[in-house]
């Protein structure tokens, strides 16, 4: 018994940072800022009313600034969801693939050089980004000027400002992707490469029915978190373009930073922020579930195979 008492107290110990962590930097500001929201919070002003579910409604009411801010946002941020999630996947999954066919002697190298921009922070990347496509003096213009090619508004003109936030985060980014794919495809057990090969199986065939099926789970893991990042997408845009030209590239975070700290309204802010959320926990869900569905009809479908043999 001793001993087992003794053996849960060292497990609490070891949760217990963890726990007062979450308690404090993650369970606390949400509810306050769930307090926040129902109330007409001016940050200086000393009177804060309680105002209920206004300001959820002032968002939906299409006659509200709060309404065209928050939507307008919402738009921009899945219109970059949509743009990088695919290739943040795809690319990374590819640049592990090559890494991995690479001698085991440079394997490091390589990953070490691919894996450096995602430790370094947002601003820096943005100065990066913003040194090699600035529309006067920048260095890829001023490369295709010595080919005689018109300059590019990289950052003043659409869809050339949401090509330059995709290319930037995709470089920042992908090498964190990269290390997942390259430690899933290292479990990929060697014996079913062997096996497809002496039945004469190509290398796109190995992808497809034996590299692909069997790091689906780092897949939809890496897909995921793909999409909770970018739905989470803030200083690229801000830093690069500044939300502009006009709106066009201004996320639904730098509307809530703007509604917070600009004009001064934390309620309304706070509501936003609560909506984002359970948007990000909606669609991780729908991923969820539909990840679950396709694999009980993959199940399902070999079962009958079997009963059929």
């Amino acid at each position: 018994m001793k001993n087992s008492k003794r053996s849960q107290l060292t497990s609490f110990l070891f949760v217990l940072p963890y726990f007062v962590m979450f308690v404090c930097f993650l369970l606390i500001p949400i509810i306050y800022g769930i307090y926040i929201s129902f109330h007409s919070w001016d940050l200086l002003s000393k009177d804060r009313p309680f105002v209920g579910l206004q300001n959820y409604i002032a968002i939906f009411d299409s006659g509200s600034h709060l309404n065209s801010v928050f939507f307008n946002g919402l738009f921009n941020t899945f219109k970059f969801v949509i743009f990088s999630v695919p290739l943040l996947v795809v690319i990374g999954l590819l640049l592990a693939l090559l890494v991995t066919k690479l001698p085991k002697k440079i394997q490091g190298f390589f990953r070490t050089v691919y894996f450096i921009p995602y430790v370094v922070s947002v601003s820096v990347i943005a100065i990066v980004w913003l040194w090699l496509l600035d529309t006067n003096s920048g260095l890829i213009n001023e490369y295709l000027s010595v080919l005689g090619l018109d300059p590019i508004p990289w950052l003043t003109r659409i869809p050339y400002a949401w090509i330059s936030i995709v290319i930037a985060t995709i470089w920042w980014t992908i090498g964190f992707n990269m290390i997942l794919f390259i430690n899933a495809l290292n479990e990929v057990p060697e014996e079913l490469y062997e096996s497809a090969s002496i039945d004469g199986a190509s290398s796109w065939k190995k992808l497809i029915h034996i590299t692909l099926p069997t790091i689906r789970p780092v897949m939809l893991f890496v897909f995921i978190t793909s999409t909770i990042a970018s739905f989470n997408v803030y200083g690229q845009p801000y830093l690069m373009t500044r939300g502009g030209p006009g709106n066009q590239t201004e996320v639904l975070l730098m509307s809530i930073v703007d509604e917070a700290f600009s004009q001064r309204q934390l309620g309304s802010a706070s509501a936003m922020a609560i909506l984002m959320a359970l948007i990000m926990i909606g669609i991780s869900v729908i991923q969820f579930r539909i990840n679950r569905a396709s694999e009980e009809g993959k199940f399902k479908r070999k079962r009958k195979k079997g009963v059929g043999v």
